[in-house]
């Protein structure tokens, strides 16, 4: 993986390359497992979750108080040291998350369930709403916290944090993170 800006052809090099999930040792409390659609091209050519300059994913997340400094993409392997990891439902690398299809977030959705039986997340945070309710068949979820749990998760549906989202600015997604980092401390 390179730590240099992609080049063009190291994006297109990066088309369905999968990224090694985040997450804790086995045993280590997991505070917050957070769950992208899928990898990006940029993410995929530099092996980095939330890593195109834009996405909001590591703002939001130092913004709301989960993290004590804003990480860089390279620094994902801190996260377990704060109690979270990252996943996604679906683990090809797209240049657009509607290149995926329904039935690739529906067994993106049966592997999650599987890791999070695994890890035991006090809070399973997925960001994207509409994968969300094709994932798991939630035609009416929102934003926020979800009656349903994912093995012994809370699930909280988070915005997706992508730069193409307009329609949620950073400082909404970091007050969505707030709410969820706030339920994820008072138990």
């Amino acid at each position: 993986m390179t730590t240099r800006r992609p080049t063009k052809a190291d994006l297109e090099a990066a088309r369905d390359r999968v990224i090694p999930d985040v997450l804790p040792a086995d045993g280590t409390p997991l505070r917050v497992l957070f769950c992208g659609i899928n990898p990006g091209l940029y993410s995929g050519a530099t092996g980095h979750h939330f890593a195109r300059p834009g996405n909001r994913f590591w703002p939001a997340l130092h913004r709301s108080g989960f993290t004590d400094r804003l990480l860089a993409p390279s620094e994902q392997h801190l996260l377990p040291s704060y109690g979270l990891g990252i996943t996604n439902l679906a683990s090809r690398t797209t240049a657009r998350a509607d290149e995926l299809t329904d039935e690739e977030l529906r067994e993106g959705g049966r592997r999650l369930v599987a890791l999070v039986e695994r890890h035991r997340p006090a809070y399973l945070a997925v960001q994207g709403v509409t994968a969300y309710r094709t994932a798991f068949g939630r035609p009416r979820a929102q934003i926020g916290p979800q009656d349903d749990t994912i093995g012994p998760a809370r699930v909280w549906v988070l915005p997706n944090p992508s730069g193409l989202n307009a329609g949620w600015p950073l400082d909404r997604i970091a007050a969505e993170l707030t709410r969820l980092r706030h339920a994820a401390e008072t138990g």
